[in-house]
């Protein structure tokens, strides 16, 4: 038995294109319709470690992922940035004209809608998977439908790409990230970037005194999103990514927000994917 990976999606997904480039091995993949049925493969231990979209560089956070990961007690052991590429696919042996509906999931929609306003007759549905789309163009033989998906589904489900990288934006990258239940995936000398999360109090500049100190520590805060406390109107929890060079500084910064921030959290230390 391989490695057991939970990924949202189905093969062909770019979850899955994201297990095959980050793990670069044979591995066992654990398909989950939901983000919440992933956390659920972890925690019954159906799943060593998954794979979770965490941010994307045109939509923004997907939010409801830091509530997962904090909520669930999961660690941040590894991180991949994709870059996302769009395709119409279809049966083989049809053309653009043919195609009277396109199927994906709302987000591959929404980032193809410049290429799909130029073919009004086109039907869009929104779907729960991109390849889950392409998958059932196959095994139904959808004549006159198309799916937009990632390249591995065409390959996968014998579809043809009659038009290539049709998203608006074609710098368009996902970043995911590794997680599972335990933590100490690799020696300190390797780690270089660290998510946290912390609440700071109702004092003015709470916050910024929280994040001089990690600049005090020579650490590059590279992502801060905020998220309420339910339990709590108005009060707010802040999940924040640094990078750094020794390890030392990173430790230090911790001893020191522990002290001075409530409910501090390292979500994971791990090796920076952008080296």
């Amino acid at each position: 038995m391989g490695l057991k990976i939970a990924i949202q999606g189905i093969k062909g997904s770019n979850h899955h294109q994201v297990a095959l480039d980050y793990f670069k091995e044979e591995v066992d993949l654990v398909e989950c319709m939901s983000f919440h049925g992933l956390v659920d493969c972890l925690l019954d231990a159906t799943a060593d470690k998954g794979i979770m979209a965490i941010e994307n560089s045109i939509a923004g956070s997907i939010i409801p992922n830091y509530a997962l990961v904090n909520d669930k007690k999961l660690h941040i052991i590894g991180e991949y940035y994709l870059n996302i590429h769009h395709n119409l696919m279809t049966l083989k042996g049809q053309s653009i004209e043919d195609i009277h509906e396109v199927r994906s999931h709302p987000m591959a929609l929404l980032q193809c809608r410049e290429f799909l306003k130029t073919y009004p007759h086109i039907k869009v549905v929104e779907d729960v998977d991109t390849a889950e789309t392409a998958k059932q163009i196959h095994d139904n033989h959808l004549k006159g439908v198309a799916a937009i998906a990632p390249k591995v589904a065409a390959d996968l489900y014998d579809l043809e790409i009659i038009a290539p990288d049709i998203q608006t934006i074609k710098n368009n990258s996902t970043r995911f990230i590794i997680v599972k239940t335990t933590n100490k995936e690799w020696p300190i000398t390797e780690i270089n970037k660290a998510s946290v999360r912390f609440v700071t109090d109702h004092k003015r500049g709470s916050l910024a005194t929280v994040l001089n100190v990690m600049s005090d520590c020579n650490m590059n805060l590279t992502k801060i999103q905020s998220l309420p406390i339910i339990e709590t109107p108005w009060k707010y929890a802040f999940f924040v990514d640094v990078t750094f060079d020794e390890y030392n500084n990173f430790a230090k910064a911790k001893a020191l927000l522990e002290i001075m921030s409530d409910d501090f959290r390292v979500l994971g230390e791990y090796k920076n994917a952008r080296i």
